[in-house]
């Protein structure tokens, strides 16, 4: 599985989204196997069994990724990056659980990918983006596992959709201009 998948990309908007992966869903299968197997197999009371059951699919659950979306959009002038948790859901008996962060397109000053160490499997990347006031958001709460080249990928896309290249681009050319000019005063003393 990517990084995050393209929902919707015009010259306006741009939505992207995220699923629990393959890792996650045989995480809750396993788990939750395991306790039906422990309640199935148990000469215990069925108040056991049950707590069986009911303690590996918290357990599982736990273990499941986030659906995760982010649009920016340029008609509004705003990003709006959600995330749901489904542990948190079933916690707060649904009352909480969905994060939302809102924030102006204007204010974004670059993207880039960072690494981040996952515990006992490895380094995983996740795309950040940057804000003027120093503030920087990961655009996914999870690091994706595996290769680097899907989240550049987006990370790519999002400085396209922005026109956070062009700045850059912008940047370097007047950054070479001033390194390759000389100071007026300079030439008239010789």
């Amino acid at each position: 599985m990517g990084y995050m998948t393209v929902e919707t990309h015009t010259q306006n908007l741009l939505h992207l989204k995220r699923l629990p992966g393959l890792r996650s869903w045989s995480l809750l299968v396993g788990i939750t196997s395991v306790g039906l197997a422990a309640a199935y197999y148990s000469s215990d009371s069925w108040l056991w069994k049950l707590f069986y059951v009911t303690g590996c699919l918290f357990v599982a659950i736990q273990n499941l990724d986030e659906w995760e979306e982010a649009t920016f959009d340029k008609t509004s002038g705003q990003v709006m990056l959600k995330s749901l948790n489904l542990y948190t859901k079933v916690l707060t008996l649904w009352k909480k659980g969905q994060e939302q962060v809102v924030a102006e397109l204007k204010h974004i000053r670059d993207v880039s990918v960072e690494e981040e160490k996952v515990r006992y499997l490895g380094t995983g990347y996740m795309v950040v983006l940057r804000f003027a006031t120093g503030f920087s958001h990961p655009l996914t709460q999870n690091a994706t596992l595996g290769g680097r080249s899907d989240a550049d990928a987006i990370a790519r896309l999002l400085k396209q959709f922005l026109g956070l290249d062009k700045l850059k681009q912008w940047d370097d050319d007047l950054e070479s201009i001033e390194s390759e000019g000389t100071d007026p005063e300079e030439e008239g003393e010789h």
